[in-house]
């Protein structure tokens, strides 16, 4: 019987056991601990199953625990294609000390599935995590719910696996989530966005009672390289290893040189020639839309972003008494993550201490402060995400540029770094930089680039409900209108006037508010109108345009369907937030009061870029998926050149972005990646492939689905640089998402798909016919 849009209820035993029945398949690993089984899809079980835009049915095909298993065939270009599994009368789990699911999958189809699974308990909590099975591959999992593995916060997105199974381990989505669960209302599997059919069969589904994990299991897992204990392909084990792979990709580099078929710009020097304005702009070649370089060449900008050395650093786990590294200038215009290396004098260094031994004690070595790697120490005044308030950080990738290219005279292994940088990115074909390239490439005009800027500041904020990255600012409050003309001169400062600039992002990933229900999609509004009028900008300007609509508090409440008394308390303040229902009037006042805010916010940008670089694009402030409702596209849409959003899925499909057709502009991907969890490192990143080769694979297919959108002008990859295997200073990312590693060694497999998608990428595009 195949699930479609009904569900089908199965008889199941849930029983607690102390092992496992044998099976064909499963890892053993876990048959010695404490299970509860929830199904293996034979007679006699009882689970809810709901198909979830995907074709599911029991299937006697393969199977790791019987005769049966649940089979799902899921969809294309679906936001969500799978399977949930409810559990009407709750699975009681609250005999467990803690928890792990663990399951066994195979893969029957040509192309790897990345699984998504969220566990939602009988309050509500969920937890989701995800992992990658290659086509034709079986293999055991596990997704740890709770334990010490989960409560541990020595600052990484994701952990080494604490047992050594041979099970492949579900990575966490986002945070980790300490949480409790007593009872389990329902299970999903899924895929989301992909841009083939996928399928999965899995089975034998069971809770575990997790197992016991060694208090000090992270003692010395990373080391001097800044690498993960254990062996892995490319792993480095000397000072002579990287010089001798830098030697002979530095020949290979010079053998091949720079990618035939570019202008000098990076654009199609075979191609039509349009109008040369001596800058980068935009332009709508019949029915597909284009850059075009300085010199009047059709261009695609296909980039890395984040190619930096601001985002190296990791935390030791040590910090100082002298508080000399803590100052701030008020008027600073750079965030903490974007700035640069922090020189630590003998005065500072003279005062460390073991801040947090829990994370001092991961590193098997780190440099003497008289090492002539101690350069390679720096300081973060504070963590975005994080345990850690401040404290010392160190750089594992530079110290290994410096072992790698040598120190003949100070400095000269970062300016090894940038012609190094620049040849990999003319040779393996790429035509700029994404967002966040390091200013030190700005005035070489070897390869275009975009700037980019924050506004930061001590202005008013409001909230959206969708607040990852920080509140949002309060658009009319005039201290925000002077810090974005603080940071666009700055900005101007920097580029000066370059044509090899492209245009210039400002902000990036901004919480609009989340799409959905009125109280989700309309967060800022309804936060600006719960301020005082006294003390918030925002709330005068709404509290303005309401008047000027209704004159009267009685026709508000008549359109809202409300019994305010007067205009003066609304002025002071109302929540609307929990709200239960909303008349269409208010959601649509709701809908015209966030366009006025998100159309102040880019007009400020828009006009601060207009006057200090007039002759450079404007590149919007670099969406979220779920930030980008209609109110903020109709406002962007009026002063952006470019839309710009960032997209991690396996590709461009077409469902999302049929508002493309609506805005009709030219939009890039500011971000997107994919990683693997055999690189070494503890966490793939947010899109996993199931191997190297595959990986290489996804980049061209993610590519290629660009290419063939006839609005995207551009796709930037994030990053240039794996995350520090320990964590990113900023937030803890240890992700799996560079062109090279850590020790600055490229990943092979993903080079040669990027040179092969790039080899052609203009008649690709433009003449597909």
């Amino acid at each position: 019987m195949v699930i479609r849009h009904t569900f089908i209820l199965f008889a199941l035993s849930c029983t607690f056991q102390c092992q496992s029945p044998e099976s064909k398949n499963h890892d053993p690993y876990w048959d010695s601990f404490r299970n509860l089984s929830i199904s293996s899809f034979e007679e006699g079980n009882t689970a809810v199953l709901s198909a979830l835009n995907a074709d599911v049915f029991v299937t006697q095909e393969w199977s790791s625990d019987g005769d049966q298993a649940l089979r799902l065939d899921m969809k294309y270009d679906e936001k969500k294609s799978g399977v949930e599994l409810s559990f009407p009368q709750h699975l009681d789990v609250s005999k467990f000390k803690d928890l792990t699911l663990v399951f066994e999958a195979k893969n029957p189809g040509p192309h790897s599935t990345h699984l998504y699974c969220v566990i939602k308990a009988e309050d509500g909590t969920s937890m989701r995590r995800s992992a990658s099975i290659g086509p034709g591959e079986s293999t055991s999992l596990y997704y740890q719910i709770e334990g010490d593995f989960v409560k541990s916060d020595s600052d990484f997105r994701d952990y080494p696996d604490p047992w050594g199974t041979k099970s492949l381990p579900m990575k966490t989505r986002g945070l980790m989530a300490n949480n409790t669960y007593n009872k389990i209302a329902s299970i999903q599997f899924y895929t989301q966005n992909t841009l083939f059919d996928k399928s999965l069969i899995i089975d034998n589904l069971r809770f575990v009672e997790t197992p016991p994990i060694s208090h000090d299991y992270l003692a010395g897992i990373i080391d001097k390289y800044g690498q993960p204990q254990g062996d892995f392909e490319g792993k480095i084990i000397s000072n002579e290893q990287l010089k001798k792979l830098a030697n002979e990709e530095l020949e290979q580099l010079a053998a091949e040189g720079t990618m035939a078929g570019r202008s000098k710009y990076g654009g199609w020097a075979n191609g039509p020639k349009l109008e040369a304005t001596g800058y980068f702009r935009t332009e709508k070649i019949e029915d597909k839309w284009a850059l075009v370089d300085p010199e009047g060449h059709i261009f695609f900008s296909s980039g890395i972003a984040n190619v930096r050395l601001a985002n190296t650093t990791t935390f030791t786990g040590r910090d100082f008494r002298n508080d000399t590294v803590r100052w701030r200038d008020p008027e600073d215009v750079t965030p903490e993550d974007s700035r640069g290396m922090i020189e630590l004098s003998e005065a500072v260094t003279a005062t460390s201490y073991v801040a947090y031994p829990e994370r001092f004690k991961i590193f098997q070595e780190l440099p003497a402060y008289d090492d002539p790697l101690a350069n390679h120490f720096s300081y973060r005044r504070e963590q975005y995400i994080g345990p850690f308030e401040h404290g010392e950080t160190f750089s594992f990738y530079q110290a290994n540029l410096e072992r790698r290219y040598g120190e003949p005279t100070p400095g000269a292994h970062l300016e090894k770094w940038v012609d190094v940088t620049l040849d990999r990115f003319r040779n393996w074909g790429f035509t700029s930089f994404g967002n966040w390239a390091g200013n030190e490439f700005f005035h070489l005009n070897r390869m275009p680039y975009f700037a980019n800027g924050w506004i930061i500041g001590d202005f008013n904020t409001v909230k959206s409900g969708m607040d990852y990255w920080g509140p949002m600012p309060d658009v009319f409050d005039l201290e925000f209108t002077r810090r974005v003309k603080i940071t666009v001169d700055v900005v101007a400062k920097e580029v000066k006037g370059n044509p090899w600039c492209i245009g210039v992002f400002i902000d990036n990933e901004k919480g609009w508010g989340k799409q959905g229900t009125p109280n989700s999609t309309y967060g800022i509004v309804l936060h600006g109108l719960n301020q005082d009028v006294e003390k918030s900008p925002i709330k005068r300007h709404f509290l303005t345009l309401l008047k000027n609509k209704y004159v009267s508090i009685k026709k508000l409440n008549n359109a809202w369907e409300t019994d305010v008394l007067s205009w003066e308390i609304l002025a002071n303040g109302i929540d609307y937030r929990e709200k239960e229902s909303f008349s269409e009037e208010m959601v649509q006042d709701l809908s015209d009061l966030l366009f006025a805010y998100a159309d102040q916010y880019f007009r400020v940008v828009h006009d601060a870029l207009e006057e200090a670089m007039p002759n450079h694009m404007y590149m919007g402030c670099r969406f979220a998926t779920w930030g980008l409702g209609p109110e903020v596209r109709q406002a962007a849409k009026k002063y952006v050149d470019v839309f710009s959003i960032n997209y991690y899925q396996e590709g461009i499909g077409k469902k999302y972005w049929e508002f493309l057709d609506e805005i009709d502009k030219p939009a890039i991907i500011g971000e997107w990646h994919i990683g693997v969890q055999e690189s070494g490192l503890y966490h793939p990143g947010v899109i996993h492939a199931s191997d190297r080769s595959d990986r290489g694979k996804m980049y061209k297919d993610y590519l290629q689905s660009v290419l063939d959108n006839p609005y995207m002008v551009g796709a930037h990859w994030f990053q240039y640089i794996d995350s520090p295997t320990s964590g990113r200073a900023h937030d803890g990312e240890n992700y799996n998402v560079g062109f090279v590693t850590t020790a600055d060694v490229p990943y092979p497999e993903l080079v040669q798909a990027v040179k092969e998608i790039h080899h052609n990428i203009y008649e690709n595009r433009y003449n597909s016919e």
